[in-house]
């Protein structure tokens, strides 16, 4: 079908941040089996991640990648991301895997072609993984390519990363009334001063998110568990805002919120959840919650949720 011009394009609004996250979802624990870790990196708001394209096709692409740097590599990590560029998304995925020659890294591309690696892992397969991905991201009007160096007597695995874009036209944001190009300082500058109650069991974690909000912080104030939580609203009803974890003992972020829910319609709670799959992104809506940030924490995300409602 691609070879005769018969491959369709179905563009559609897709979120490219629940897109990677339901690939980390679904390759993380095929990863760990190998005693390697998997990450992503969004670096987007939830709601600035919405590009139009072709979401089987991303897929298969992002698929493709990822089953390649679980296949060449047998220790370290693998980091599936993207950064905003000037009028695209240029999507990631990194691995500290054998890497590939110089001399191959065109050549990869091509049907039926491998990157003829000493390694036993190299001969399975047909070849035509990285073809299609090439064939896809260019029907959507992007590029795609690979940096690597090969492991030598004198270097460890320094592995591959494979890029390929995505357009990302800004001028179809116009109606959003934040705009695409954040400036985090300007926006901790403009958020007002909150009294704000962190919810979470994790002594790091609520470092981290104190760091993270202190700059518009008047008052922060800690619990940790979904009770204390409860209790500390109960008696502080001038708290503004609550980051509200989903995993904590006695009773769950979820029964919190839904029991301060009864106490205030106006607080602001938004989840902090490692949870990615849209049926739990339902339940925190469902619990009570504004909003949700995904774990690993991003600053830009969890900033661009907190200006969107102060």
């Amino acid at each position: 079908m691609i070879e005769s011009g018969q491959m369709q394009v179905k563009l559609q609004e897709s979120n490219i941040n629940e897109q990677i996250e339901y690939i980390y979802n679904s390759f993380r624990a095929e990863v760990e089996k190998k005693g390697m870790q998997l990450y992503f990196k969004n670096t987007l708001p939830l709601e600035q991640a919405v590009i139009q394209t072709d979401r089987e096709k991303v897929f298969a692409i992002l698929t493709n990648l990822v089953k390649n740097a679980i296949k060449y590599s047998e220790t370290g990590y693998i980091e599936i991301g993207y950064t905003q560029k000037e009028k695209c998304l240029e999507l990631y995925v990194k691995d500290t895997g054998i890497g590939i020659p110089k001399e191959r890294q065109e050549a990869i591309f091509e049907r039926f072609i491998q990157a003829d690696i000493e390694d036993r892992m190299a001969r399975q397969g047909a070849g035509l993984g990285l073809s299609i991905s090439k064939a896809y991201v260019e029907i959507l009007g992007g590029k795609i390519w690979v940096e690597s160096a090969e492991k030598s007597a004198s270097t460890e695995n320094t592995g591959s990363t494979f890029y390929f874009t995505l357009p990302y036209p800004l001028e179809n944001k116009e109606e959003t009334t934040t705009p695409v190009c954040r400036n985090s300082a300007f926006e901790e500058k403009s958020i007002q001063k909150l009294k704000i109650l962190i919810v979470e069991d994790d002594i790091i974690s609520e470092e981290l998110v104190s760091i993270l909000v202190q700059d518009f912080a008047k008052e922060i104030l800690v619990a940790r568990t979904g009770k204390e939580a409860v209790e500390i609203y109960h008696n502080n009803p001038d708290i503004d805002l609550i980051l509200m974890d989903i995993q904590l003992p006695e009773m769950d972020g979820y029964e919190a919120s839904r029991q301060i829910r009864k106490l205030s319609k106006e607080v602001i709670i938004i989840a902090q959840t490692a949870f990615t799959f849209a049926g739990d992104k339902k339940k925190v809506i469902e619990a009570g919650c504004n909003a949700y940030v995904s774990k690993p924490i991003n600053k830009t995300q969890l900033i661009g949720k907190i200006a969107k409602y102060f």
